[in-house]
């Protein structure tokens, strides 16, 4: 985001301070006590942000969130932290010195890293992203926002995530082994039986092999 006009800073960290005040009342807690709607462990979440008073006010709201937030100062020391430590959500900002945020998330999809990433900017860079589909953002957050878009936006990446594991841990049951894959009019081995007699009947129907 590079250096935020004194005025905006002070009006985005006053949106932020009446959001978590009404975030915890609605939620029965005092203001500054740690909403805990988070299970054991938290997720962690690193935020990148060049401007210190965003990137506080960032960690302050999803810490009271019950998340585990480490922070970062530009992209290169985001990079570092992604490689020395596991996180579920990356948050970051696009306009930084050394590294970029779109160049950070560059080197993330590269290596494969498993997990969700927000951008947080300014500006959305749509033409950089239609270049490059594969950075594959989980959300676009345009500044400034309030605390509830972010906690919203972190939540429902996260809720993505979780469906997208629980599908994976399905096919990663099957025994993909030699293509052991009943085919049609076979058996499974071992049918799950969560169905009443008559089985319901499916057809799949899909021209790549592996994949049917």
């Amino acid at each position: 985001m590079g250096k935020t006009p004194y005025m905006l800073r002070h009006a985005f960290r006053l949106i932020f301070r009446i959001m978590i005040d009404k975030i915890m009342t609605q939620a029965g807690e005092p203001a500054g006590a740690p909403l805990q709607f988070q299970t054991s462990p938290p997720r962690r979440i690193l935020v990148v942000e060049d401007d210190r008073d965003l990137r506080q006010i960032n960690a302050m709201v999803l810490h009271h969130a019950g998340y585990h937030v480490d922070t970062a100062v530009d992209g290169a020391s985001g990079w570092s932290a992604l490689k020395a430590s596991r996180y579920d959500v990356l948050i970051t900002d696009n306009t930084m010195p050394r590294v970029t945020g779109l160049e950070l998330i560059m080197k993330v999809r590269s290596e494969e890293m498993p997990l969700s990433v927000i951008l947080a900017s300014g500006t959305a860079p749509t033409e950089e992203l239609n270049r490059h589909p594969w950075l594959q953002l989980d959300a676009v957050l345009l500044k400034p926002y309030t605390a509830k878009a972010i906690l919203d936006s972190v939540k429902k990446v996260l809720c993505k995530a979780d469906g997208a594991a629980d599908r994976f841990h399905v096919f990663g049951s099957l025994d993909l082994k030699d293509n052991k894959i009943p085919q049609a009019g076979q058996p499974a081995s071992e049918p799950v039986q969560c169905q009443t007699s008559p089985p319901r009947r499916i057809l799949v129907v899909d021209d790549e092999p592996d994949i049917r």
